[in-house]
């Protein structure tokens, strides 16, 4: 039974007075300054950028084992680190090339989801389709996501991307650290397939660890930082760099603040909008079903006339085909019944012709005998 547009302004305004009512006068909550460490057993990918070599193998293993859709340019294909690319629907991680000023070589960095201890898509999904893991990877629940792409719109390192090209069931797409393969004991895919080991994974804490005992036996090798250690709250990728992680593309003025710091206060003071997001998304759905059910019946009754129509037609066609076989079939009977008694007549007439000559040719001796007994006659008479 569909809404009534009077049953969901009731709804509404209901809903809206219960929030109304449930509100408190009260300042907003103060942005907490202390970020999250994380879960004791989280995990995370140390990327050193010093050892990439933009072979691009991390973005193949990426795309198998994700299935997702082949690129437009193959993966051995280097061509493609010419220009700054970053993720898509298609695509869950890249790698850039840099030039960097007063250093030879290029610096090759992988980019992808960070997969922060308090992700700013988390604090801004209402309906938690985006939540941190234990384990440490950001997962994604598309059966409650209402495709509202806020998550776009507040992460700060503009990773989640949106399938734009699937009308009926888009999802929101990033990296997701592999999380089934490590549910399963293994390695994530990129980290697999990297053949300089410029990936490593494994707990967030002895990875930063590492990175610090890599920096301290090589000072002139690597800047004195770990990008992601305090980024945002924290991440759990984390970046080591020979060059100023600015002049590799990383936003190097993002700050220490997790993402909730910045959203807390201002959801604190809209608990209104809160309230009535169920009402509403009721609403919108039932209204939309009622809509959908209207289109189903139209478009039934539309295929139901236009079969009818469609096999009124194919009878009339068949009917209009039967009549003209009939009649090419009577008219081939009548060409044959005359050509029959065409070959008969000349048939006779052939074999008329044939006896009357036959009958000449047995004249022609007794005529030829006469004409000598004659001659005999008239030559004896003369000897006389």
């Amino acid at each position: 039974m569909g809404i009534s547009r009077r049953k969901f302004l009731g709804w509404m305004g209901a809903a809206a007075g219960a929030a109304a009512a449930s509100m408190k006068p009260k300042a907003a909550a103060a942005a907490a300054a202390k970020s999250f460490p994380g879960h004791p057993d989280s995990l995370g990918v140390l990327h050193d950028t010093t050892r990439c070599i933009g072979c691009r193998k991390c973005e193949a293993a990426c795309n198998e084992v994700n299935n997702l859709p082949k690129p437009e340019a193959p993966f051995d294909d280097l061509s493609v680190l010419e220009r700054r690319r970053r993720t898509h629907a298609g695509s869950y991680t890249v790698v850039n090339k840099f030039s960097v000023p007063g250093k030879k070589d290029p610096v090759f960095v992988k980019r992808q989801c960070n997969h922060c201890l308090e992700p700013a898509c988390a604090s801004a999904c209402f309906v938690q389709a985006f939540k941190k893991s234990e384990k440490g990877p950001v997962v994604y629940n598309e059966k409650v996501c209402v495709g509202c792409r806020y998550c776009m719109v507040a992460c700060p390192f503009y990773v989640p991307a949106y399938e734009y090209d699937k009308a009926l069931t888009p999802r929101v797409t990033k990296c997701t650290m592999c999380a089934p393969r490590i549910a399963e004991g293994k390695l994530p895919g990129c980290v697999a397939a990297c053949p300089k080991e410029a990936l490593t994974f494994g707990p967030r804490k002895k990875l930063l660890e590492y990175a610090r005992a890599r920096i301290a036996k090589h000072p002139d090798r690597y800047v004195g930082h770990i990008y992601g250690e305090r980024e945002m709250g924290g991440t759990s990728w984390l970046y080591l760099s020979g060059v100023d992680f600015g002049h590799i593309g990383m936003d190097t003025g993002i700050g220490d603040l997790p993402a909730a710091a910045y959203t807390a206060g201002p959801l604190a003071a809209v608990p209104l909008v809160v309230g009535l997001w169920p009402v509403l998304l009721t609403g919108i759905w039932a209204i939309s079903k009622r809509k959908e059910k209207r289109a189903s019946d139209e478009l039934s009754a539309a295929l139901a006339a236009n079969t009818a129509a469609h096999e009124q037609k194919k009878r009339e066609e068949l009917s209009a085909l039967r009549q003209k076989l009939s009649k090419e079939k009577e008219a081939a009977v009548e060409r044959a019944v005359k050509q029959a008694l065409e070959e008969a007549e000349k048939e006779r007439e052939q074999a008329a012709a044939e006896a009357g000559k036959e009958g000449g040719r047995q004249h022609e001796p007794a005529a030829r005998q006469g004409g000598a007994e004659k001659g005999e006659a008239e030559q004896a008479d003369k000897e006389n």
